[in-house]
């Protein structure tokens, strides 16, 4: 901060004179809003805005994580504890982010594969997102829940985008939050009060949201050793690890919903509001269900009158092509929720329910302290427009295809690959011990975590499964140059394993 600009402490006084200052009746009747200085007038992008400053990365000038990242980290972590996974396996000290590249405090420059945490989807600073927000910090960063202009022009957008009648919209400030009001809203809706959610599965930190997902992370439970009353799990489809199999050995995803059937009638009181599910997982490593999966689950719900809740807060909003992950598959769900990707790392998020039910939200307050401020509302709108403007969609879905041929073929040559699996650009390669048995290669997951971002590749861990999760601006150029680098450290771990 040394270097801003000095401010004079009375300035505000000035445009203080004269308050109140009235001009017409308040509220105005029959507002007539105007779009001006939302992001109607930003200045136009180039969507090829990131290619020079990617020209050359990785860029390393010294070991990483370097000197300067090691120092900064050690201070940091005097005082902050319980730090995530990646950040152990490499404490370097990120200074600057542009498009998809990121560059460390020592001045190493890297290709990003993560997004942040799937996150910057559209890329580091984009000129227009940051210009949108940049306008409403010097304009109006506050005013709770109050009608802006910026905010009417998001809730327009959002309601044109998602599928159905998915209108009835509140906003927050982080996903967690979101989906903790998404079970407040699917109590209010159906007036029952259990849920069903499944292994592995993963919707945030706080009390129902960790009741939705109880996870381990080697003998130890990730956020504590407790479920609040009421919260079950059940068995999600893992095609490569499946519960129930047919007699040829694939997966048969009619078996599970017999067992949700049979768990509804005899495991639960008959009060479930509503199923609980990431379309795809994340945590677990990127782990997608088959086709079929999805619209059968919601046929269930349907017989039993249970909600369907999509925890799309790390898949949506064009992470696999689609707007929403279910997309893929045609179905709709009952109640929906948007972060990460939503403000391209503003914390802005939502929790969207269908018309029908939107009445119900009037049961839940959508008032927050942060929640839909000008400048999260401008982030988001500023991040759909984007992605409309910049065809990111069809980018996703053209690129994604390139990584899943490029999976595969490793799979093939590669004798710790077990399995690859992914939708545009939310990917996983799962490393084994043995392709016949399945054994989880933890030791070789955290290898070529480390021996990858050695290269200059900015990614996530997930124990034994690869994450990649790169912005949706990326072209095959650079997705092709992630793949090498990765590639590159498995056939270096399966070396020192002596696999080769």
């Amino acid at each position: 901060m040394d270097n801003l600009t000095n401010i004079d402490n009375n300035q505000w006084k000035e445009d203080a004179e004269s308050l109140p200052n009235l001009v017409t009746e308040t509220p105005v009747p029959k507002t007539k809003v105007m779009y001006a200085n939302t992001t109607n007038n930003l200045t136009d992008i180039n969507k090829d805005w990131w290619k020079e400053n990617a020209e050359g990365i990785p860029k390393l000038v010294t070991e990483t994580p370097g000197p300067k990242s090691m120092v900064m980290h050690a201070n940091t972590t005097k005082y902050m504890k319980g730090l995530s996974s990646q950040v152990k396996l490499f404490p370097v000290c990120f200074d600057e982010g542009y498009g998809i590249t990121m560059t460390d405090v020592d001045g190493n420059k890297y290709l990003d594969f993560s997004s942040g945490i799937y996150v910057t989807s559209l890329g580091h600073c984009h000129p227009k997102i940051s210009e949108a927000i940049s306008y409403w910090a010097k304009r109006l960063m506050n005013c709770h829940d109050f009608t802006t202009p910026v905010k009417e022009k998001l809730m327009e957008k959002m309601a044109s985008i998602l599928p159905g009648k998915l209108n009835a919209i509140q906003l927050y400030s982080d996903g967690t939050t979101a989906v903790e009001a998404a079970i407040r809203a699917a109590r209010a809706i159906s007036g029952k009060h259990e849920f069903i959610s499944a292994f592995r599965d993963f919707h945030g930190k706080t009390s129902a949201a960790v009741s939705c997902a109880q996870m381990h992370r080697g003998d130890t439970f990730s956020y504590g050793p407790s479920r609040m009353a009421g919260f079950y799990m059940v068995p999600r489809p893992d095609p490569y690890r499946p519960t129930w199999s047919k007699a040829d050995g694939t997966i048969d995803t009619d078996a599970y919903i017999k067992f949700y059937e049979t768990f509804l009638l005899e495991g639960t009181v008959g009060n479930v509001a509503a199923f609980v599910l990431e379309p795809a997982q994340g945590w677990g490593g990127s782990i997608f269900p088959p086709d079929d999966f999805f619209p059968k689950l919601k046929q269930l719900c349907d017989k039993y009158k249970i909600l369907l809740l999509d925890d799309e807060v790390l898949a949506g909003m064009g992470r696999t092509g689609e707007w929403l992950t279910l997309n893929h598959w045609g179905v709709i769900p009952d109640i929906v929720t948007f972060g990460k990707s939503f403000g391209n790392g503003f914390p802005v998020t939502a929790m969207v329910v269908s018309e029908e039910n939107g009445e119900a939200l009037e049961k839940i307050s959508a008032s927050s302290s942060y929640g839909g401020n000008p400048m999260a509302c401008a982030a988001a709108l500023a991040s759909i427009e984007v992605i409309e403007d910049e065809n990111i969609l069809q980018n996703v879905r053209t690129v994604g295809e390139y990584f899943m041929k490029r999976m595969t073929k490793m799979k093939e040559e590669h004798p710790i690959i077990g399995d690859v699996k992914g939708k545009g650009f939310l990917l996983g390669i799962e490393l084994v011990k043995d392709k016949k048995t399945k054994e989880p290669f933890e030791e070789a997951g955290k290898l070529v975590y480390q021996k990858a971002f050695k290269r200059g590749l900015a990614w996530i861990p997930a124990g034994h499964i690869l994450r990649m999760s790169p912005p949706l601006i990326m072209d095959e150029k650079y997705a092709k140059m992630g793949m090498d680098i990765i590639e590159e450290a498995i056939t270096e771990v399966e070396k020192q394993f002596e696999y080769r």
